[in-house]
């Protein structure tokens, strides 16, 4: 059995003036070789895919549904609005989000696989229609 999708609620400080998270630990940042920021419009969908080489920690602020294929059966996490999760998530686990909410949604992602888009490290999967 290969590698499995861990998932975990972030604490997080908040004022008026916003939030402040810190989406990976000291451990991960050596490991990392591309990070991307995604904002997703109120429906839209990203991922859709998953990872042949590159482990991914993925953080999302709600509202949203993860969905992934954790050995073979896919499964649904629903991220509540004012919340924050981290999914780690190995190669060949599928996963796709959708932006639940009213507002734009935050994704912030990390991978342990340099972006080349002449060789990409993703295999679409579609989890989630459009």
């Amino acid at each position: 059995m290969g590698q499995r999708i861990t998932i975990e609620a972030i604490d997080f400080r908040s004022d008026a003036r916003g939030l402040v998270l810190e989406p990976i630990g000291a451990d991960d940042i050596p490991l990392q070789r591309n990070v991307h920021l995604v904002l997703t419009e109120p429906g839209g969908i990203r991922g859709n895919h998953y990872h042949v080489r590159g482990s991914e920690i993925t953080v999302v602020l709600g509202p949203a549904l993860f969905r992934y294929r954790d050995e073979g059966v896919v499964r649904d996490l629903h991220i509540p609005e004012g919340t924050a999760f981290r999914m780690r998530i190995p190669p060949g686990v599928a996963h796709a989000f959708r932006n639940t909410g009213e507002g734009t949604q935050v994704i912030l992602g990390f991978n342990t696989v340099v972006h080349d888009p002449q060789s990409p490290d993703v295999v679409r999967d579609v989890l989630i229609e459009g």
